[in-house]
């Protein structure tokens, strides 16, 4: 079964590089994947959230996601696992992009990408943003496929990870959400009270007649 996935994996990776590479292709192909390099696009992205006051919880989400992605994908699986890249493992595949130094497994432009779309589709009112970063994680999974950096597999996991990571970083910032404003609805009743009086107590009123 393993060697049968590791099998699919090679040859999906040799389709793309004998039969969808082309020369007008290529570049825009390169591009997309350069957008997702250290990371850059995807933070870039969260800091103008957070900056924007009507996008900032939005923004937090998001930032969430991303960090919980790049611990979780970056930080743990890459290293537990340890897949090497594609075009050193298939000697026929010929890369376009420059030798990256971390492991192949899962793929972190695709996590990234992935993260923020979620984050997006579950926290923003307007769902148009999240599905067009989704779109977009798409077209970076197929670019890193292309470019050959990644295998099939890196990128399919990628999707589940991320979107698992900005699941999670979403119901955790709902957590700490409902506590912020209890909390806060708790100082606002005991500001209000009065001297010697206990939060939500009634002033006593004394017949004046």
């Amino acid at each position: 079964m393993f060697e049968a996935i590791i099998q699919w994996d090679a040859d999906v990776l040799m389709y793309f590089q004998e039969n969808i590479r082309t020369d007008w292709l290529d570049p825009i192909m390169k591009g997309i994947s350069i957008l997702g390099h250290k990371g850059i696009f995807p933070i870039l992205l969260c800091l103008i959230l957070l900056i924007l006051k009507d996008t900032r919880r939005v923004g937090i989400v998001a930032s969430m996601a991303l960090l919980f992605s790049f611990l979780f994908n970056n930080l743990l699986l890459k290293n537990l696992v340890g897949r090497i890249r594609p075009y050193e493992a298939i000697d026929e595949l010929d890369r376009l992009m420059p030798a990256e130094i971390d492991a192949s497994f899962p793929s972190g432009h695709t996590a990234c990408a992935v993260a923020i779309g979620v984050a997006l589709l579950l926290a923003a009112k307007n769902k148009l943003p999240g599905i067009l970063m989704l779109v977009f994680s798409v077209l970076m999974g197929v670019s890193r496929l292309y470019v050959g950096a990644h295998y099939p597999t890196d990128v399919i996991v990628a999707f589940f990870t991320a979107g698992g990571m900005a699941v999670l970083a979403y119901c955790l910032f709902l957590f700490l959400e409902k506590k912020y404003y209890a909390r806060k609805k708790v100082k606002t009743i005991e500001a209000g009270a009065g001297p010697g009086e206990s939060p939500g107590e009634q002033p006593e009123i004394t017949d004046q007649n």
